[in-house]
Protein backbone atom coordinates (compact mmCIF):
# COMPACT_ATOMS: atom_id res chain seq x y z
CA UNK A 1 0.00 0.00 0.00
CA UNK A 2 2.80 2.34 0.95
CA UNK A 3 4.72 1.34 -2.18
CA UNK A 4 1.71 2.01 -4.36
CA UNK A 5 1.21 5.30 -2.62
CA UNK A 6 4.82 6.30 -3.33
CA UNK A 7 4.47 5.21 -6.96
CA UNK A 8 1.22 7.14 -7.25
CA UNK A 9 2.85 10.18 -5.74
CA UNK A 10 5.84 9.90 -8.11
CA UNK A 11 3.52 9.52 -11.05
CA UNK A 12 1.53 12.56 -9.96
CA UNK A 13 4.77 14.51 -9.59
CA UNK A 14 5.90 13.44 -13.06
CA UNK A 15 2.54 14.37 -14.51
CA UNK A 16 2.71 17.70 -12.70
CA UNK A 17 6.22 18.33 -14.02
CA UNK A 18 5.01 17.39 -17.48
CA UNK A 19 2.17 19.86 -17.16
CA UNK A 20 4.65 22.52 -16.07
CA UNK A 21 6.84 21.67 -19.02
CA UNK A 22 3.87 21.96 -21.32
CA UNK A 23 2.91 25.26 -19.75
CA UNK A 24 6.50 26.44 -19.97
CA UNK A 25 6.64 25.29 -23.57
CA UNK A 26 3.39 27.08 -24.29
CA UNK A 27 4.77 30.18 -22.57
CA UNK A 28 8.05 29.84 -24.49
CA UNK A 29 6.17 29.44 -27.76
CA UNK A 30 4.12 32.52 -26.92
CA UNK A 31 7.30 34.47 -26.14
CA UNK A 32 8.83 33.37 -29.44
CA UNK A 33 5.70 34.38 -31.29
CA UNK A 34 5.74 37.81 -29.66
CA UNK A 35 9.46 38.21 -30.47
CA UNK A 36 8.86 37.21 -34.07
CA UNK A 37 6.01 39.69 -34.31
CA UNK A 38 8.23 42.45 -32.90
CA UNK A 39 11.00 41.51 -35.32
CA UNK A 40 8.59 41.61 -38.23
CA UNK A 41 7.37 44.97 -37.00
CA UNK A 42 10.92 46.34 -36.88
CA UNK A 43 11.70 44.89 -40.30
CA UNK A 44 8.59 46.54 -41.69
CA UNK A 45 9.61 49.88 -40.17
CA UNK A 46 13.16 49.61 -41.57
CA UNK A 47 11.84 48.58 -44.96
CA UNK A 48 9.46 51.54 -45.02
CA UNK A 49 12.28 53.87 -43.98
CA UNK A 50 14.53 52.55 -46.74
CA UNK A 51 11.79 53.08 -49.31
CA UNK A 52 11.07 56.60 -48.06
CA UNK A 53 14.81 57.40 -47.95
CA UNK A 54 15.00 57.29 -51.76
CA UNK A 55 12.81 60.38 -52.07
CA UNK A 56 14.04 62.05 -48.89
CA UNK A 57 17.72 61.85 -49.84
CA UNK A 58 17.01 62.95 -53.42
CA UNK A 59 15.10 65.97 -52.07
CA UNK A 60 17.82 66.71 -49.52
CA UNK A 61 20.68 66.55 -52.02
CA UNK A 62 18.79 68.76 -54.45
CA UNK A 63 19.23 71.67 -52.05
CA UNK A 64 22.37 73.80 -51.42
CA UNK A 65 24.91 72.15 -49.09
CA UNK A 66 24.43 74.61 -46.20
CA UNK A 67 20.67 74.18 -46.49
CA UNK A 68 21.11 70.39 -46.33
CA UNK A 69 22.81 70.64 -42.94
CA UNK A 70 20.13 73.01 -41.65
CA UNK A 71 17.38 70.62 -42.71
CA UNK A 72 18.99 67.66 -40.95
CA UNK A 73 19.47 69.65 -37.75
CA UNK A 74 15.85 70.85 -37.65
CA UNK A 75 13.63 68.37 -39.50
CA UNK A 76 13.27 64.97 -37.84
CA UNK A 77 11.47 63.57 -40.91
CA UNK A 78 14.84 63.21 -42.68
CA UNK A 79 16.57 61.60 -39.71
CA UNK A 80 15.85 57.90 -40.08
CA UNK A 81 17.92 54.76 -40.30
CA UNK A 82 16.99 54.47 -43.96
CA UNK A 83 18.35 57.96 -44.69
CA UNK A 84 21.54 57.16 -42.78
CA UNK A 85 22.11 53.97 -44.76
CA UNK A 86 21.42 55.63 -48.09
CA UNK A 87 23.74 58.57 -47.46
CA UNK A 88 26.56 56.19 -46.52
CA UNK A 89 25.91 54.01 -49.57
CA UNK A 90 26.07 57.04 -51.86
CA UNK A 91 29.22 58.24 -50.10
CA UNK A 92 30.90 54.91 -50.81
CA UNK A 93 29.90 54.98 -54.49
CA UNK A 94 31.27 58.52 -54.93
CA UNK A 95 34.69 57.89 -53.34
CA UNK A 96 36.60 57.69 -56.65
CA UNK A 97 34.46 59.86 -58.90
CA UNK A 98 34.20 62.74 -56.42
CA UNK A 99 36.07 62.38 -53.11
CA UNK A 100 34.84 65.80 -51.92
CA UNK A 101 31.22 64.79 -52.46
CA UNK A 102 31.86 61.44 -50.79
CA UNK A 103 33.12 63.21 -47.67
CA UNK A 104 30.18 65.62 -47.69
CA UNK A 105 27.72 62.73 -47.83
CA UNK A 106 29.49 60.92 -44.99
CA UNK A 107 29.33 64.07 -42.84
CA UNK A 108 25.61 64.41 -43.58
CA UNK A 109 25.25 60.82 -42.40
CA UNK A 110 26.97 61.81 -39.13
CA UNK A 111 24.40 64.60 -38.67
CA UNK A 112 21.60 62.06 -39.13
CA UNK A 113 23.25 59.70 -36.63
CA UNK A 114 23.30 62.49 -34.02
CA UNK A 115 19.53 62.82 -34.20
CA UNK A 116 18.52 59.15 -34.22
CA UNK A 117 16.53 57.81 -31.26
CA UNK A 118 18.98 55.63 -29.31
CA UNK A 119 16.19 53.85 -27.42
CA UNK A 120 14.57 52.69 -30.67
CA UNK A 121 17.54 52.08 -32.97
CA UNK A 122 20.04 51.18 -30.25
CA UNK A 123 22.99 53.31 -29.17
CA UNK A 124 25.52 50.62 -30.08
CA UNK A 125 24.11 50.19 -33.61
CA UNK A 126 24.30 53.96 -34.15
CA UNK A 127 27.93 53.92 -32.97
CA UNK A 128 28.67 51.29 -35.64
CA UNK A 129 27.34 53.61 -38.32
CA UNK A 130 29.30 56.56 -36.95
CA UNK A 131 32.41 54.41 -37.15
CA UNK A 132 31.63 53.51 -40.74
CA UNK A 133 31.08 57.17 -41.67
CA UNK A 134 34.42 58.18 -40.15
CA UNK A 135 36.06 55.25 -41.94
CA UNK A 136 34.71 56.58 -45.25
CA UNK A 137 35.99 60.06 -44.38
CA UNK A 138 39.41 58.61 -43.56
CA UNK A 139 39.43 56.78 -46.88
CA UNK A 140 38.65 59.99 -48.76
CA UNK A 141 41.56 61.74 -47.02
CA UNK A 142 43.77 58.83 -48.06
CA UNK A 143 42.63 59.20 -51.68
CA UNK A 144 43.56 62.89 -51.50
CA UNK A 145 47.00 61.88 -50.17
CA UNK A 146 46.20 63.62 -46.86
CA UNK A 147 47.60 60.77 -44.80
CA UNK A 148 47.68 62.72 -41.53
CA UNK A 149 43.99 63.61 -41.92
CA UNK A 150 43.22 59.99 -42.76
CA UNK A 151 45.04 58.80 -39.63
CA UNK A 152 42.99 61.14 -37.43
CA UNK A 153 39.72 60.07 -39.06
CA UNK A 154 40.47 56.37 -38.56
CA UNK A 155 41.34 56.98 -34.90
CA UNK A 156 37.89 58.57 -34.49
CA UNK A 157 36.27 55.67 -36.33
CA UNK A 158 37.82 53.07 -34.03
CA UNK A 159 36.78 55.07 -30.94
CA UNK A 160 33.15 54.86 -32.07
CA UNK A 161 33.55 51.19 -32.98
CA UNK A 162 34.66 50.34 -29.42
CA UNK A 163 31.22 51.53 -28.23
CA UNK A 164 29.39 49.67 -31.00
CA UNK A 165 27.76 46.27 -31.27
CA UNK A 166 31.09 44.46 -31.84
CA UNK A 167 29.69 42.94 -35.00
CA UNK A 168 32.59 41.24 -36.86
CA UNK A 169 31.60 42.76 -40.21
CA UNK A 170 31.77 46.34 -38.93
CA UNK A 171 35.23 45.66 -37.48
CA UNK A 172 36.37 44.02 -40.70
CA UNK A 173 35.11 46.93 -42.82
CA UNK A 174 37.27 49.37 -40.87
CA UNK A 175 40.30 47.07 -40.96
CA UNK A 176 39.95 46.82 -44.74
CA UNK A 177 39.84 50.60 -45.11
CA UNK A 178 42.71 51.15 -42.68
CA UNK A 179 44.81 48.71 -44.70
CA UNK A 180 44.51 51.07 -47.70
CA UNK A 181 45.98 53.82 -45.54
CA UNK A 182 48.87 51.59 -44.45
CA UNK A 183 49.49 50.75 -48.11
CA UNK A 184 49.61 54.44 -48.98
CA UNK A 185 52.09 54.91 -46.12
CA UNK A 186 54.14 52.06 -47.64
CA UNK A 187 53.71 50.04 -44.47
CA UNK A 188 53.05 46.92 -46.47
CA UNK A 189 53.49 44.34 -43.70
CA UNK A 190 50.98 46.22 -41.53
CA UNK A 191 48.54 46.45 -44.46
CA UNK A 192 48.75 42.70 -45.08
CA UNK A 193 48.17 41.94 -41.38
CA UNK A 194 45.05 44.13 -41.33
CA UNK A 195 43.71 42.53 -44.50
CA UNK A 196 44.29 39.02 -43.19
CA UNK A 197 42.32 39.88 -40.03
CA UNK A 198 39.54 41.41 -42.13
CA UNK A 199 39.45 38.34 -44.38
CA UNK A 200 38.99 35.96 -41.43
CA UNK A 201 36.28 38.15 -39.89
CA UNK A 202 34.36 38.35 -43.17
CA UNK A 203 34.76 34.61 -43.67
CA UNK A 204 33.58 33.92 -40.12
CA UNK A 205 30.52 36.09 -40.72
CA UNK A 206 29.77 34.28 -43.98
CA UNK A 207 30.34 37.37 -46.14
CA UNK A 208 32.09 35.76 -49.11
CA UNK A 209 31.92 38.87 -51.28
CA UNK A 210 33.76 41.12 -48.84
CA UNK A 211 36.23 38.33 -48.11
CA UNK A 212 36.99 38.30 -51.84
CA UNK A 213 37.45 42.06 -51.79
CA UNK A 214 40.10 41.75 -49.07
CA UNK A 215 42.00 39.16 -51.13
CA UNK A 216 42.05 41.64 -54.02
CA UNK A 217 43.35 44.24 -51.57
CA UNK A 218 46.14 41.88 -50.51
CA UNK A 219 47.13 41.35 -54.14
CA UNK A 220 47.33 45.11 -54.68
CA UNK A 221 49.54 45.50 -51.59
CA UNK A 222 51.88 42.78 -52.88
CA UNK A 223 52.07 44.55 -56.26
CA UNK A 224 52.93 47.84 -54.56
CA UNK A 225 55.55 46.06 -52.48
CA UNK A 226 57.20 44.65 -55.62
CA UNK A 227 55.96 41.05 -55.38
CA UNK A 228 53.17 40.89 -57.98
CA UNK A 229 53.71 37.19 -58.71
CA UNK A 230 52.72 36.30 -55.12
CA UNK A 231 49.30 37.86 -55.66
CA UNK A 232 48.21 35.63 -58.54
CA UNK A 233 46.87 32.75 -56.37
CA UNK A 234 44.95 35.29 -54.28
CA UNK A 235 43.25 36.65 -57.40
CA UNK A 236 42.01 33.22 -58.48
CA UNK A 237 40.43 32.79 -55.02
CA UNK A 238 39.05 36.36 -55.01
CA UNK A 239 37.29 35.75 -58.33
CA UNK A 240 35.55 32.72 -56.79
CA UNK A 241 34.29 34.77 -53.85
CA UNK A 242 33.35 38.16 -55.36
CA UNK A 243 29.63 38.49 -56.06
CA UNK A 244 29.23 40.14 -59.46
CA UNK A 245 25.65 41.17 -58.63
CA UNK A 246 26.98 43.34 -55.78
CA UNK A 247 30.02 44.94 -57.42
CA UNK A 248 30.54 43.84 -61.02
CA UNK A 249 33.28 46.45 -61.46
CA UNK A 250 35.17 44.88 -58.53
CA UNK A 251 35.05 41.50 -60.27
CA UNK A 252 36.36 43.15 -63.44
CA UNK A 253 39.24 44.67 -61.43
CA UNK A 254 40.19 41.23 -60.12
CA UNK A 255 40.09 39.70 -63.61
CA UNK A 256 42.09 42.59 -65.08
CA UNK A 257 44.81 42.34 -62.43
CA UNK A 258 45.00 38.58 -62.91
CA UNK A 259 45.35 38.80 -66.70
CA UNK A 260 47.85 41.64 -66.46
CA UNK A 261 49.90 39.62 -63.97
CA UNK A 262 49.89 36.60 -66.28
CA UNK A 263 51.14 38.80 -69.13
CA UNK A 264 53.97 40.17 -67.00
CA UNK A 265 54.86 36.60 -66.01
CA UNK A 266 55.10 35.61 -69.69
CA UNK A 267 52.00 33.38 -69.58
CA UNK A 268 50.55 34.92 -72.74
CA UNK A 269 48.41 32.02 -73.99
CA UNK A 270 46.69 31.67 -70.62
CA UNK A 271 46.17 35.44 -70.48
CA UNK A 272 44.65 35.47 -73.98
CA UNK A 273 42.23 32.67 -73.08
CA UNK A 274 41.05 34.48 -69.94
CA UNK A 275 40.74 37.84 -71.71
CA UNK A 276 38.49 36.26 -74.31
CA UNK A 277 36.39 34.77 -71.53
CA UNK A 278 35.82 38.06 -69.67
CA UNK A 279 35.56 40.39 -72.67
CA UNK A 280 31.78 40.88 -72.08
CA UNK A 281 32.59 42.20 -68.59
CA UNK A 282 34.91 44.83 -70.07
CA UNK A 283 32.17 45.81 -72.52
CA UNK A 284 29.82 46.56 -69.62
CA UNK A 285 32.11 49.29 -68.25
CA UNK A 286 33.54 51.15 -71.24
CA UNK A 287 33.90 54.43 -69.34
CA UNK A 288 35.64 53.10 -66.24
CA UNK A 289 38.06 50.71 -67.94
CA UNK A 290 38.80 53.01 -70.87
CA UNK A 291 41.29 51.38 -73.20
CA UNK A 292 42.68 48.87 -70.75
CA UNK A 293 41.30 45.79 -72.51
CA UNK A 294 42.92 46.93 -75.78
CA UNK A 295 46.14 47.52 -73.87
CA UNK A 296 46.04 44.02 -72.41
CA UNK A 297 45.26 42.48 -75.79
CA UNK A 298 48.12 44.47 -77.36
CA UNK A 299 50.58 43.27 -74.71
CA UNK A 300 49.46 39.68 -75.25
CA UNK A 301 49.93 40.01 -79.01
CA UNK A 302 53.34 41.60 -78.42
CA UNK A 303 54.37 38.68 -76.25
CA UNK A 304 53.16 36.18 -78.85
CA UNK A 305 55.12 37.98 -81.62
CA UNK A 306 51.93 38.94 -83.46
CA UNK A 307 53.48 42.27 -84.37
CA UNK A 308 50.86 43.74 -86.68
CA UNK A 309 48.01 43.09 -84.24
CA UNK A 310 50.15 44.34 -81.34
CA UNK A 311 50.95 47.62 -83.09
CA UNK A 312 47.30 48.27 -83.94
CA UNK A 313 46.04 47.57 -80.43
CA UNK A 314 48.81 49.40 -78.57
CA UNK A 315 48.51 52.45 -80.83
CA UNK A 316 44.77 52.58 -80.20
CA UNK A 317 45.25 52.21 -76.44
CA UNK A 318 47.94 54.91 -76.45
CA UNK A 319 45.67 57.37 -78.26
CA UNK A 320 42.94 56.63 -75.75
CA UNK A 321 45.19 57.24 -72.75
CA UNK A 322 46.43 60.51 -74.24
CA UNK A 323 42.81 61.61 -74.68
CA UNK A 324 42.00 60.55 -71.10
CA UNK A 325 44.99 62.53 -69.80
CA UNK A 326 46.43 59.39 -68.17
CA UNK A 327 50.19 60.09 -68.23
CA UNK A 328 51.58 56.88 -66.74
CA UNK A 329 49.47 54.65 -68.94
CA UNK A 330 50.29 56.72 -72.04
CA UNK A 331 54.03 56.60 -71.40
CA UNK A 332 54.18 52.91 -70.49
CA UNK A 333 52.19 51.88 -73.57
CA UNK A 334 54.43 54.15 -75.67
CA UNK A 335 57.49 52.36 -74.33
CA UNK A 336 55.85 49.02 -75.05
CA UNK A 337 55.28 50.18 -78.62
CA UNK A 338 58.92 51.20 -78.67
CA UNK A 339 59.95 47.65 -77.75
CA UNK A 340 58.13 46.50 -80.87
CA UNK A 341 59.83 49.15 -83.01
CA UNK A 342 63.23 48.32 -81.48
CA UNK A 343 62.71 44.67 -82.29
CA UNK A 344 61.92 45.63 -85.89
CA UNK A 345 64.71 48.23 -86.16
CA UNK A 346 62.25 51.11 -86.76
CA UNK A 347 64.38 53.93 -85.34
CA UNK A 348 62.37 56.83 -86.76
CA UNK A 349 59.13 55.63 -85.15
CA UNK A 350 60.96 55.34 -81.83
CA UNK A 351 62.24 58.93 -82.14
CA UNK A 352 58.75 60.18 -82.98
CA UNK A 353 57.24 58.50 -79.90
CA UNK A 354 60.00 59.77 -77.60
CA UNK A 355 59.60 63.33 -78.91
CA UNK A 356 55.85 63.20 -78.11
CA UNK A 357 56.22 61.53 -74.72
CA UNK A 358 58.64 63.88 -73.00
CA UNK A 359 56.60 67.13 -73.16
CA UNK A 360 53.35 65.29 -72.37
CA UNK A 361 54.83 63.51 -69.37
CA UNK A 362 56.87 66.47 -68.10
CA UNK A 363 53.88 68.82 -68.08
CA UNK A 364 52.13 66.57 -65.55
CA UNK A 365 52.97 66.41 -61.86
CA UNK A 366 55.08 63.26 -62.10
CA UNK A 367 57.87 62.63 -59.63
CA UNK A 368 61.42 63.51 -60.57
CA UNK A 369 62.91 60.02 -60.96
CA UNK A 370 60.27 58.93 -63.46
CA UNK A 371 60.85 62.10 -65.48
CA UNK A 372 64.62 61.43 -65.37
CA UNK A 373 64.04 57.91 -66.72
CA UNK A 374 62.03 59.26 -69.63
CA UNK A 375 64.66 61.93 -70.39
CA UNK A 376 67.33 59.22 -70.40
CA UNK A 377 65.22 57.21 -72.85
CA UNK A 378 64.81 60.16 -75.22
CA UNK A 379 68.55 60.81 -75.20
CA UNK A 380 69.23 57.14 -75.96
CA UNK A 381 66.71 57.18 -78.81
CA UNK A 382 68.08 60.42 -80.26
CA UNK A 383 71.62 59.05 -80.21
CA UNK A 384 70.38 55.73 -81.60
CA UNK A 385 71.73 53.77 -78.63
CA UNK A 386 68.30 52.68 -77.37
CA UNK A 387 67.35 49.06 -77.78
CA UNK A 388 64.85 46.43 -76.74
CA UNK A 389 66.55 45.73 -73.42
CA UNK A 390 66.51 49.38 -72.31
CA UNK A 391 62.86 49.84 -73.30
CA UNK A 392 61.89 46.72 -71.34
CA UNK A 393 63.81 47.89 -68.27
CA UNK A 394 62.19 51.32 -68.37
CA UNK A 395 58.69 49.82 -68.62
CA UNK A 396 59.42 47.79 -65.49
CA UNK A 397 60.84 50.83 -63.68
CA UNK A 398 57.88 53.10 -64.51
CA UNK A 399 55.38 50.50 -63.33
CA UNK A 400 57.14 50.27 -59.97
CA UNK A 401 57.76 54.03 -59.73
CA UNK A 402 54.04 54.72 -59.97
CA UNK A 403 53.59 53.12 -56.54
CA UNK A 404 56.97 54.00 -55.05
CA UNK A 405 57.67 57.70 -55.29
CA UNK A 406 61.06 57.24 -53.61
CA UNK A 407 62.29 54.62 -56.07
CA UNK A 408 65.55 55.90 -57.61
CA UNK A 409 66.23 55.59 -61.32
CA UNK A 410 69.56 53.86 -61.85
CA UNK A 411 70.96 54.83 -65.23
CA UNK A 412 72.27 51.85 -67.18
CA UNK A 413 75.96 51.91 -68.09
Amino acid sequence: METGSREGSSLRNLLSETDELCLAHTSYEAALTRAEQRLKGWEAIFQRERSEAVGLVADLLGRPPKRQELILRNNARYCTWGTLERLLAQSWRQRFASPDRAEHLARLALLVAERLDTTFYGAAAIEDMRARAWGYIGNVHRLRADLAGATRAFATAFRHLRHGTREPIEHALLLDLEASLRRAQRRFAAALRLLRRAFYLFEMAGDRHRAGRTLLGMEIVLTYAGYPEKGTPLLYKAIELIDSSQEPDLLLCAWHNLIDGLVDAGRHLEARRLLSRVRPLYDRFPESVGHRSEWLAGKIALGLRQDEEAETLLSKARAGFLAENAPYEAVVVSLELSTLYARQGRTQEMKHLAAEMVPFFSSRQIHREAAAALAFWKHAVDTETAGLDLATRLVSFLKRARYDLDLPFERPA
